[in-house]
């Protein structure tokens, strides 16, 4: 009988897969023994494998350039990193190996930008475009940036009085670029997005404010939905929407020559994952270099800022079933050794799934379990998987025990959960290692942090 945990995987899903196989029932990620990680730093752990970065960056390029070499496009490709998704300095030093550029969304990002740049990882050739919401500290930031000489720093026009506060900081000729409020899926609790201008408004913004200032030239037309890139027909209709209006402000804007699709490729959660990632590229280039051809205008740059896609499939995190808890005659509680609500932030706020699969005992016969946090929060747990709303574990035992890893978890959750600060029941944050190689190919770690202190808790509470 094939009643065994590797048995399940093998009769659901196409396993191994590109990142993940098993050797002698451990599981193997990247070609990385997480067995050996578990043994050398214990758990619960955090880690980030740096190599997977600079990977799906060069993925991306490469789609882009086969893409626009098909369709004989003539405008360039920038690939810029959001650092809301991320703002560890691992994350962009290994991000900015790769010829990229940047998208900030806060005063605080300019004073990253401004520390990167003293290191020489970023110059004046690169882009920072600036997006969110801006007054004050925000204004003031990116005026100093682009006032010490960083023009191709573009502010991201939001709404109706940024330009002027804007000119007010600026003391020289600067770009710009103007966000489209894009409609929202008719499943949202409202109809438009709360960044940007309207659609019918924004040719009427420029030719009332900006066309006639020579201060400021409008680069860039910014576009980006919430749901991220997606072969359905919201997607397409908010795409061509959006081609629309930047073929209505080409034809009144001569300077205009980018066009920012923004971001949201989709990253693996589940062993079932499929996204055709060059099918989409080829398909958003064609309808731009047609759209453009048939309205006699010239072809905009593109610019694409990819967070999740940049960083998400880096990381990854282990934790250990400390005991199993049978409330009834169904359900069986495996407790973890940390905290999703702190750790894995997106899994209970927005029901966020990852991949998870044991580290070991895959020799073993399985059974269906409910994984809950140790913090005395009735929402700290994880009830859905691949399998169909259910998650399959290993056997549980005292004696032997099981560890299990959540993957591509290296998006967000940090920042969301705080961290380095206070933790939901004062559960530690769990211990950070870094995974890289070396000039050999060799396999190296170390610790970026050790496990949140107690004592580190107490003195930001004031004891």
């Amino acid at each position: 009988m094939n009643t065994k945990y590797k048995d399940l995987i093998d009769q659901t899903f196409v396993f191994p897969q590109e990142e993940f196989k098993t050797e002698n029932n451990k599981l193997f990620w990247h070609d990385i023994n997480l067995m050996d990680l578990i043994e050398q730093y214990g758990s619960p752990l955090k880690f980030t494998y740096l190599p997977k970065i600079s990977e799906n960056i060069n993925k991306a390029k490469d789609w882009f350039k086969q893409s626009m070499k098909k369709h004989k496009y003539k405008g360039k490709y920038f690939y810029s990193y959001c650092t809301k998704s991320s703002h560890f300095k691992y994350v962009l030093d290994e991000a900015l190996k790769n010829d990229i550029h940047i998208e900030t969304s806060s005063a605080f990002d300019i004073d990253i930008v401004k520390n990167l740049k003293k290191e020489g990882k970023i110059t004046n050739k690169n882009f920072v475009i600036c997006n969110g919401f801006k007054r004050d500290q925000y204004i003031e930031n990116i005026a100093d940036l682009i006032n010490s000489g960083h023009n191709n720093c573009i502010p991201i026009i939001d709404n109706y009085e940024e330009l002027e506060l804007l000119q007010g900081q600026i003391k020289k000729k600067f770009k710009v670029g103007i966000r489209i409020a894009s409609e929202e899926e008719p499943k949202f609790e409202f109809y438009t997005s709360r960044l940007g201008i309207g659609y019918k408004n924004i040719v009427s913004f420029y030719e009332r404010e900006i066309a006639d200032d020579k201060k400021v030239e409008l680069k860039m037309l910014h576009f980006f939905i919430n749901t991220g890139i997606r072969d359905n027909a919201y997607y397409w209709n908010e795409l061509l929407k959006c081609i629309s209006v930047y073929i209505s402000l080409k034809k009144v804007c001569p300077t205009l020559d980018s066009l920012n699709i923004g971001g949201g490729f989709p990253i693996k959660n589940s062993l079932a994952f499929e996204f055709d990632y060059q099918y989409m590229i080829d398909e958003i280039i064609y309808q731009i270099n047609e759209s453009c051809k048939d309205a006699e205008v010239d072809v905009p740059h593109i610019f694409t800022e990819f967070g999740s896609f940049t960083v998400g499939e880096a990381s990854g995190a282990i934790y250990e079933v400390l005991y199993q808890k049978k409330q009834n005659d169904r359900e069986r509680w495996n407790m973890i050794n940390s905290s999703f609500i702190t750790t894995l932030p997106d899994s209970w706020a927005i029901n966020k799934r990852f991949i998870m699969l044991p580290i070991n005992k895959w020799n073993y016969k399985y059974e269906r379990v409910l994984l809950g946090g140790l913090t005395c929060d009735s929402d700290d747990y994880y009830n859905s998987e691949q399998h169909i709303n259910a998650i399959y574990l290993p056997i549980y035992e005292k004696d032997r025990p099981l560890y299990i890893g959540f993957f591509n978890t290296g998006a967000y959750q940090e920042t969301i959960g705080g961290f380095g600060g206070l933790q939901h029941c004062l559960v530690p944050h769990p211990k950070m290692i870094l995974i890289d190689k070396d000039a050999e190919g060799n396999i190296v770690t170390k610790v970026f942090k050790e496990q949140q202190k107690s004592s580190e808790l107490l003195s930001i509470l004031g004891y």
